[in-house]
């Protein structure tokens, strides 16, 4: 019965685990510059937003299920809304791409 119990518990914590990797995002910010042919300026100002998003990203990872739809969508709004102000159209619509296209990979995206 113990052997039961603690094969759960590792159960639960492998889920655990995985369900944070889910929101854990890294973002290689000179490929991402490249992407997406940013100006040094643009680039350093994406680097910080990116680093920002990460953050808080790892925040919805650790917080209770029921609160990480909307923990999620306010990182999604607040990172989208840097973004645009940083970009120009044509590199904000091949962003939105890159980043849909991610939270996809991620089942994030429902």
């Amino acid at each position: 019965m113990l052997s039961m119990t603690m094969a759960f518990a590792d159960g639960e914590n492998a889920n655990s685990t995985n369900e944070m990797e889910t929101y854990k995002i890294s973002v290689n910010t000179s490929k991402l510059s490249q992407a997406l042919g940013l100006s040094m300026d643009q680039a350093e100002a994406v680097a910080d937003i990116e680093k920002s998003f990460s953050a808080e990203m790892k925040n919805v990872g650790m917080a209770n299920k029921e609160d990480r739809p909307e923990m999620l969508q306010k990182a999604l709004n607040t990172n989208l809304s840097y973004m645009h102000k940083v970009l120009n159209e044509k590199q904000y619509h091949k962003y939105l791409m890159l980043l849909n296209l991610t939270l996809t990979n991620r089942g994030l995206n429902k």
